[in-house]
């Protein structure tokens, strides 16, 4: 007893702290008696203890989180070379030869030429028109037919064609009637869309002659300039204008589908030759023309326009 009086008297800390546990632990609460909640039961030192944050208990705080820079550009300032130039599309340019309205740019024409040397080095030669030519025993060609409605455009075509084919010479015929009702359906009659019509016509009738055929292509077209860009098309004398000079008067009496009729009445508006007005050829290579006020026959018109595609080698290989 004296001792552990002498040990308090000699350590008043120790006889604080003792002194406070035995008063903490009267206050304690005793655990409850039912066995589920006294394992869930949590002294107030232990619920003190968990709400404690890290930073009270003396741990050091977490390291800051280094970021990672990406390296810097370098740029032609910065090293002194030569910066290189951004490339740009280039401007389209006009091709020289063929249609004079066709824009071509440089990147289509490199990609048709690795098109062709990629053929070529697969030991694939292309057919040619000097190709089909030779296997037709003849030289492709456009015969474009032109005159006044009711001037024997048709007649002459069909007439021709049959002549042609007698020979042993394969050719085509392009007229209205089968151009009109479906590659040209969506044209009407005004100016821009008869030259529309004719434009696409020219095209059609290049592609056959390229494919070794002679096309005959009946058709008013009466305006020059149409005619000559559809000539334009077409190289070597390949393109041979046959004008069908009949006067008016001719062509209004045989009036074959009754069109002079409605146009004179006022139910056709812009009809060639009533009020729309036709442009005769300059420089035409056949003309076909009344011979002392008389139309020559089809067959005779025919002859004549075998006599000039013989005559320059048109049906010849």
């Amino acid at each position: 007893m004296e001792a552990s009086l002498s040990f308090h008297r000699h350590h008043p800390a120790a006889s604080s702290s003792s002194t406070a546990a035995h008063h903490a632990a009267r206050l304690t609460p005793p655990p409850p008696r039912d066995p589920r909640a006294a394992a869930r039961w949590v002294t107030p030192a232990a619920a003190a203890a968990r709400s404690r944050s890290p930073a009270n208990l003396g741990l050091p705080p977490h390291p800051p989180r280094r970021l990672r820079l990406a390296p810097p550009r370098v740029t032609a300032a910065v090293t002194g070379g030569p910066r290189r130039p951004r490339r740009r599309a280039p401007p389209p340019v006009e091709c020289a030869g063929g249609s004079s309205s066709s824009l071509r740019r440089p990147r289509e024409e490199e990609e048709e030429e690795e098109e062709r040397s990629s053929t070529a080095h697969a030991g694939v030669s292309l057919v040619g028109q000097a190709d089909r030519q030779k296997l037709l025993k003849q030289k492709g060609c456009v015969v474009w037919i032109t005159g006044l409605s009711g001037s024997g455009k048709s007649t002459l075509a069909c007439t021709l064609d049959r002549e042609l084919h007698t020979r042993g010479k394969l050719s085509y015929v392009l007229d209205g009637d089968n151009l009109r009702h479906g590659l040209n359906k969506d044209l009407g009659f005004k100016a821009e869309d008869r030259a529309e019509n004719i434009r696409r016509v020219g095209e059609v009738a290049k592609l056959f002659a390229d494919a070794g055929l002679v096309c005959i292509a009946s058709f008013i077209s009466p305006y020059r300039r149409d005619r000559e860009s559809c000539r334009a098309l077409l190289s070597d004398g390949s393109f041979i204008e046959v004008f069908l000079n009949m006067p008016l008067e001719l062509c209004e009496s045989r009036d074959p589908k009754g069109l002079y009729k409605l146009a004179r009445a006022g139910k056709i508006k812009g009809f060639t030759g009533i009020d729309d007005p036709y442009e005769p050829p300059l420089n035409s290579e056949i003309e076909i023309k009344e011979v002392d006020g008389v139309c020559p026959s089809p067959s005779d018109m025919a002859g004549q326009v075998v006599t000039y595609l013989e005559e320059k080698g048109f049906l010849h290989d």
